[in-house]
Parts: structure tokens; C-alpha cells; sequence
């Protein structure tokens, strides 16, 4: 059911992109890329729709479309997105947006310290996602009191991939989707 009404909505915004500001673009982008849509027209077509407006958003917008480059990386590798001359700007922008570590962040860190497990803390993918808890050694990595917002783990060759989705609320697991292996 919610495939259908996903082609319902895609089908309908393509039809009428040019309605769409520039925010109302990237949120669309972003929410598709969250879902994890499988067809790179909706991606390609807004972007490039998108691509003389950049200027025109915020930092919160622009760290969406960096998500939605990311997602469209790791989907469609060999296929150029009309947005990726503005990796820098976009990955910077998603940096900014980066919340403090919060003090149950800390916490969590300095008890599995004690506990034997050695991580960094708030380490830094290549792709400029902040992990909260990482073993890059070993490919684990753990999210502390994830609002609605990817949760990142890095593959084996040491590449970000963005592998689900969790929402939860004062370090209350709401719901968690299935991680993809590395």
C-alpha cells in the first residue's frame, strides 16, 4: 500500500515540478530518499530542476539534499546527479547541522568505556557523517538517542553507507529498521 501511494505522489510531483520552490524540492528529494525510492528520474529530474536555485535554501535544506547525494551514490553509482558538483557545499551545510553531543551521549561513551569497549567518540566518516559511538577498526558503530535521522555505518572498504532509519524519542526506541551488514 504505501508503494502504490509513493508512485501516486511521484507520479504527481514529476508532473507538476514546476510548482515547486526550491525548499518544497528538496524535502521531496529527501523524503524519497528515506524511503529509499528505487527509480533515479524523480532524484534526476529535481535536482536538476534544483540546480540553479541552490542559493536560494537554508543549511537545514542543503544538509537534506547532502543526504539525498549519498543515498543516490550508493543506488545508482554510475549515474551522474545533476547536484554532485556541489558535494562540498551540501556535506558542509549537513556538518553544520550536526547536533552537540548530548550529555546521555557522554555517558553512554564513558560506560562502555568502562565496560571494555574502546571507540571514538563523534567520529567523522569520509562522506561527513558523524557517528556517535565508532569502532572504525572493526565496521561497528552506534547511534545514541537518534532523533528521526539516518543512522550511518561505514562498509568494509571503508565507504559510508547509509543503512537505516530509526525513530526514537528521549532514548526510547520508537522503531528501528533493519541495518544493512558490513
Amino acid at each position: 500500500a504505501a508503494e502504490t501511494l509513493f508512485e501516486a505522489i511521484a507520479g504527481a510531483a514529476l508532473n507538476r515540478i514546476s510548482d515547486f520552490n526550491p525548499q518544497a524540492m528538496a524535502n521531496t528529494m529527501w523524503a524519497f530518499a528515506c524511503v529509499g525510492w528505487k527509480q533515479s528520474d524523480l532524484f534526476t529530474l529535481f535536482g536538476s530542476a534544483l540546480l540553479e536555485r541552490l542559493g536560494m535554501l537554508n543549511d537545514t535544506q542543503k544538509s537534506q539534499l547532502h543526504v539525498v547525494i549519498v543515498y543516490f551514490q550508493i543506488e545508482w553509482p554510475h549515474v551522474e546527479f545533476p547536484l554532485s558538483a556541489h558535494v562540498q557545499s551540501l556535506r558542509s551545510a549537513f556538518t553544520r547541522q550536526e547536533p552537540t553531543p548530548s550529555r546521555f551521549q557522554r555517558e553512554v561513551s564513558t560506560m562502555l568505556e568502562r565496560l571494555g569497549w574502546s571507540h571514538t567518540f563523534e567520529y567523522e566518516t569520509a562522506d561527513g557523517f558523524s557517528l556517535d559511538l565508532a569502532q572504525p577498526e572493526t565496521k561497528r558503530a552506534i547511534e545514541v538517542d537518534v532523533e528521526i535521522r539516518p543512522l550511518v555505518v561505514v562498509s568494509h572498504t571503508g565507504d559510508t553507507i547509509l543503512s537505516s532509519f530509526a525513530v526514537s524519542h528521549k532514548h526510547r526506541n520508537l522503531r528501528r529498521t533493519p541495518t544493512l551488514a558490513f
